[in-house]
């Protein structure tokens, strides 16, 4: 915990209501009242901030490289809906990647965790067994980000 003063009941509202918190700490921060801010509770949320967008970013590279696969393994049951759920992805891929430079930087990171469970995930979808998808991503960076590629 912090060992500046703070408001009582601080911890009390960040647990009860913490919307009105946040309200509470913004305002405290832009009258620069720095000894009455709940520094823990602040590290804690910016921190969970961080992991909900790289959370995301990451669902949204397994989900495509997923797609991708049984695009490409099972191209006897391609269909509108995997094509819609591939552009979906890359989509939200773009826009996260434009709001934080910083995030696309680890994209590569990012999509080799993803890609193990996106292989898990189209073996288990498809019924074929996972050795028939690759170890590794068999997609760039660059594959993934273009809207028009389709693996054939």
């Amino acid at each position: 915990m912090s060992h500046a003063p703070r408001i009582d009941g601080s911890d009390d509202l960040y647990r009860q209501d913490s919307f009105a918190w946040s309200k509470r700490e913004v305002e405290l921060l832009r009258q620069r009242r720095f000894p009455e801010i709940d520094l823990e509770n602040i590290i804690e949320e910016i921190e969970t901030v961080g992991r909900s967008e790289w959370r995301s970013l990451k669902s949204s590279y397994r989900v495509l490289a997923q797609h991708l696969l049984k695009w490409q393994f099972q191209s006897e049951r391609r269909s509108r809906s995997w094509a819609d759920t591939i552009r979906n992805q890359r989509t939200n891929i773009a826009s996260d990647e434009e709001d934080s430079h910083a995030l696309a930087a680890e994209a590569g990171e990012i999509v080799a965790k993803a890609y193990r469970l996106a292989r898990r995930h189209a073996a288990s979808e498809t019924g074929l067994p996972l050795t028939t998808f690759p170890p590794e991503c068999p997609y760039t960076l660059e594959q993934l980000r273009d809207l028009d590629y389709l693996p054939e």
